[in-house]
């Protein structure tokens, strides 16, 4: 298979790409990627997704930006920042450290910082956060924030896999179990077009869902889309990334 280009909106992609999805997942490595966010099939705002080296040069970092551009609907709905800082464990396994997220609307702003003590085995959380969920979190092996799940479904993903993870993030600990098709899926992103894996989700009683599409060669989903209820809310696509030089 020929791997995408870095950068999504130069690669000469106009036809779909064909691949198999046997291969190892490759070692992590710095990116940069920029989506456009909409909401019920609307444009809403922007938003980046990063993984940089941390400071400390044995960690990485992992940020989400998410800008609403669109009105004071945006505004109110879109502005949040969240990052989690983490080392990678073996091989593949990514392993939070901190965890932080910031939300922003009008007149009103959120902050709430996150630390895993791997020694102690509990995560807790501070800030503005329910008084419930200021509990420590008892920690088990393979336990992740949100934005390393999206990473690891990136890694995990293969036609007709299973892919099950521990959710602990501000305060919560909950399974998330995803089912990739068995077939590939034509994606549009930005014009041009791939063939996918799709990686679902489905939860609680409303069947609210979580999809993720996956392209191989590409660090970081080429779209996330969140329903409810079967309608279509928050929708992430990929508009381009740029990899480690």
């Amino acid at each position: 298979m020929k791997h995408l280009s870095r950068v999504l909106t130069t690669a000469p992609l106009l036809c779909l790409v064909l691949a198999s999805f046997s291969a190892p997942a490759s070692a992590l490595e710095p990116f940069v990627a920029n989506y456009q966010i909409f909401n019920e099939g609307k444009p809403l705002g922007e938003a980046t997704m990063q993984v940089v080296p941390d400071a400390n040069p044995a960690h990485w970092r992992i940020d989400l930006d998410m800008r609403g551009t669109k009105g004071l609907m945006g505004l109110a709905n879109v502005n949040a920042q969240q990052s989690t800082v983490f080392d990678v464990v073996g091989n593949d396994v990514y392993r939070p450290l901190s965890q932080s997220t910031v939300r922003k609307a009008i007149f009103v702003g959120r902050k709430m910082t996150g630390t895993y003590d791997w020694n102690a085995r509990t995560a807790r959380w501070t800030g503005d956060v329910k008084k419930k969920r200021q509990v420590p979190v008892p920690l088990k092996d393979g336990d992740m924030s949100g934005l390393l799940i999206n990473l690891a479904i990136v890694r995990d993903a293969q036609p007709g896999k299973a892919l099950q993870y521990r959710f602990v993030d501000n305060g919560r600990a909950r399974d998330h179990n995803f089912t990739v098709a068995q077939d590939l899926e034509p994606v549009t992103v930005d014009g041009m077009g791939f063939n996918a894996m799709r990686v679902s989700r489905v939860q609680g009683s409303n069947n609210d869902e979580t999809v993720v599409w996956v392209v191989e060669g590409v660090p970081t989903p080429v779209r996330i889309l969140q329903r409810e209820n079967g309608t279509d809310t928050y929708d992430l696509r990929l508009v381009d990334y740029k990899g480690a030089p």
